[in-house]
């Protein structure tokens, strides 16, 4: 391990490439300790109440001197850190970028005004835009030298210029009602004209409309997973070489294979299992008059249950531990809301279900707001009330027994 001494150039040499605790300023002398683990390429960056567990610990309208990490590098050579995750209003690494090339970079930028930020000169293989649900607006001038983007979040906060990136990968938040009226894209013209998207929603919540897809004339490959409506506007995409499905649990609209005539790759992965079969089918009729001559592949059909039990709850992104937790309260809940024959059952059944979270660490604003959604999928649960249960009743019953 190496030892921090006072002095800059003599504690850090010209490259560092060993694991080990090394004193920097990044945000002023001696400001933090940096703490490199053997194997780990990546560094996430933020203030704590945004970022759990950040390694370095800034507030998210600091200044942050992005040449700190020159020095740094991967045992083969390659700048480090590899992967940085950044939470903050400080755009200066793109600057920095222009001179030490960023593998992937994911920020999730907080303004508290419309920014416009230019990254046209900037050296970025992969770049992720996450955007909350309040803030200023973000304009960004996409590199020269083409790059992997992806932008989630509110959508409609960000909009592009500049170069073209060479895959698009769009994630909007959607409602998790997987009822509500289905979502359209924001318009976001400047990115109209890539030839690689990818689209990503939860499969249970709200669908996303597939009539968006007419703004991208140039489609050759095109990546959907999740939820998803007008689905039979994919036919009106006879140019796609490529095209993949994932995580679907409806596709009772899906064209038959034969509408994309140039298709070259085909991957069905965890979808609904009678279209799964049909597609199968297809798969096999087309090789014989044209062979696949890139991957093509059916796998992993899913029956109608299994869509409830691993994406109905709102437990997927939960460390392994407190998911099984949650979702053995939820099963025993779910079995008592069977039972309830009157709103005082009900009642019961909600509030044993939130207790149980009182004395569990780990409970913060995400869990607390999975936890309602979950509250509210009990609340439509089957039962013998013989009247709907509200959802501002269920989430008072929540309220007043939670202590998280």
């Amino acid at each position: 391990m190496t030892e921090v001494q006072n002095d800059k150039h003599a504690r850090l040499p010209a490259s560092v490439r060993e694991a080990g605790r090394y004193l920097i300023d990044l945000t002023g002398p001696h400001s933090h300790t940096l703490v490199i683990q053997p194997g780990v390429g990546s560094l996430s960056i933020g203030p704590p109440h945004l970022v759990k567990k950040a390694d370095l610990v800034v507030a998210s309208d600091a200044r942050i001197d992005w040449t700190e990490f020159d020095v740094f590098a991967t045992p083969a050579g390659s700048p480090w850190p590899r992967y940085l995750h950044y939470t903050g209003s400080d755009a200066g690494f793109f600057e920095w970028a222009q001179k030490r090339p960023i593998e992937e970079m994911t920020w999730s930028p907080v303004l508290t005004a419309d920014a416009v930020v230019d990254a046209s000169q900037s050296i970025l293989h992969g770049l992720h835009i996450e955007l909350g649900q309040s803030g200023g607006n973000l304009k960004l001038k996409l590199p020269k030298r083409p790059c992997r983007l992806i932008v989630s979040g509110d959508l409609s906060r960000f909009s592009a210029t500049g170069g073209l990136p060479s895959s698009l990968t769009l994630a909007p938040r959607t409602s998790r009602r997987k009822n509500a009226p289905p979502f359209m894209l924001p318009d976001r013209s400047d990115l109209h004209q890539v030839t690689c998207l990818t689209l990503q929603s939860a499969p249970q919540g709200q669908p996303i409309s597939l009539d968006c897809l007419d703004r991208f004339p140039n489609l050759k490959s095109l990546s959907l997973s999740g939820h998803f409506s007008d689905v039979d506007s994919l036919a009106r995409h006879d140019q796609l070489t490529h095209l993949e499905l994932r995580f679907m649990p409806d596709l009772e609209a899906l064209p038959p294979l034969n509408a994309w005539p140039l298709l070259d790759r085909f991957i069905a992965f965890n979808v609904e299992e009678s279209a799964g079969k049909r597609l199968k089918q297809q798969m096999k009729t087309r090789a014989k008059t044209r062979p696949w001559t890139d991957h093509a592949s059916v796998s992993q059909l899913r029956k109608p249950e299994w869509w409830t039990t691993e994406f109905g709850r709102p437990f997927s992104s939960w460390p392994k531990r407190l998911a099984r937790l949650a979702n053995e309260a939820y099963n025993v809940a779910e079995a008592s809301m069977a039972q309830a024959r009157n709103l005082a059952d009900a009642e019961a059944a909600i509030t044993a279900f939130t207790v149980r979270f009182n004395t569990l660490k780990g409970i913060e604003t995400t869990e607390r707001e999975d936890l309602g959604e979950a509250v509210w999928q009990l609340s439509q649960s089957k039962h013998m009330i013989g009247q709907p249960i509200r959802e501002e009743m269920a989430i008072s019953w929540f309220d007043a027994a939670r202590e998280y």
